[in-house]
């Protein structure tokens, strides 16, 4: 069994034959997708999809570079989004981008604190996108979690080992996408070699980074078996060794999935 632990099924193209693509996916031994909120407006998208397809779940969240079309988004906003859906099991994605900077320095700290406060009040895991931010997303974290444990995935993570071994001591999980098989890697790889097998989970990010063999081309939950491949085998371990970890590791953080 595989989890393909962040994906856009509501993106383009993947919306426009989503039926054909989760079916290529669970083919390939994916069981359950967790389809990833960005923006307020496609929050419906992601509810028809987890309404259409008992393998999806999804999130609530903002990106980091949609903070400046969402000033208004707070706390007591995100729990009203979130309550009463069971499949709507996580909050995010959330975090800090201050390599494009899209939105202000201070409208995405303000939204990754609300979104914090959320997760907290919620229980439900906070999924963090993070670039060229790892100080400040450190500082935010250890500050919200001084008197609140907090359960947080780090996904898609391509930060420094010294980074990701400060995640770990506060909790969080680090996810691997397609950018880990790039060549250009090989830094992020001797990362992931280390972080513990019982902290790691695995994701597409579809429809973007799709991993080697096939990078360059449009990605989509399917070619997850190539990143579970080559993390298999940099961490020397069997691939169906690796997904029962994966998985379960998802289980422990995101709970139990029907």
């Amino acid at each position: 069994m595989i989890i393909d632990s962040h994906c856009h099924l509501d993106f383009d193209p993947i919306s426009n034959e989503i039926d054909k693509v989760i079916n290529r996916a669970v083919e390939e031994g994916v069981k359950y997708f967790l389809t990833i909120s960005v923006k307020d407006i496609n929050f419906k998208n992601i509810l028809k999809i987890t309404e259409q397809f008992k393998e999806v779940y999804g999130t609530y969240g903002i990106h980091p570079h949609e903070a400046k079309n969402h000033l208004n988004i707070n706390c007591n906003y995100i729990l009203k989004k979130i309550t009463d859906n069971k499949k709507i099991i996580g909050i995010g994605e959330t975090g800090l981008d201050f390599y494009y900077n899209h939105s202000d320095v201070k409208d995405q700290t303000n939204l990754f604190i609300e979104h914090i406060k959320a997760s907290k009040l919620s229980n439900k895991p906070l999924i963090v996108h993070t670039r060229s931010a790892e100080e400040k997303t450190l500082e935010i974290l250890k500050s919200e979690m001084k008197n609140k444990d907090l359960k947080v995935l780090i996904h898609c993570f391509t930060g420094s080992k010294k980074f990701a071994f400060k995640l770990l001591d506060l909790g969080c999980y680090i996810s691997a996408s397609g950018v880990v098989t790039f060549k250009k890697s090989a830094e992020l790889v001797e990362t992931f070699k280390a972080i513990p097998n019982n902290r790691i989970l695995i994701e597409t990010d579809s429809p973007y980074l799709s991993p080697v063999p096939l990078r360059g081309k449009s990605n989509e939950p399917s070619h997850i078996i190539h990143t579970l491949k080559f993390l298999a085998e940099q961490k020397n371990i069997n691939e169906i060794e690796l997904a029962k970890i994966t998985t379960l590791n998802f289980f422990n953080l995101f709970g139990k999935l029907n």
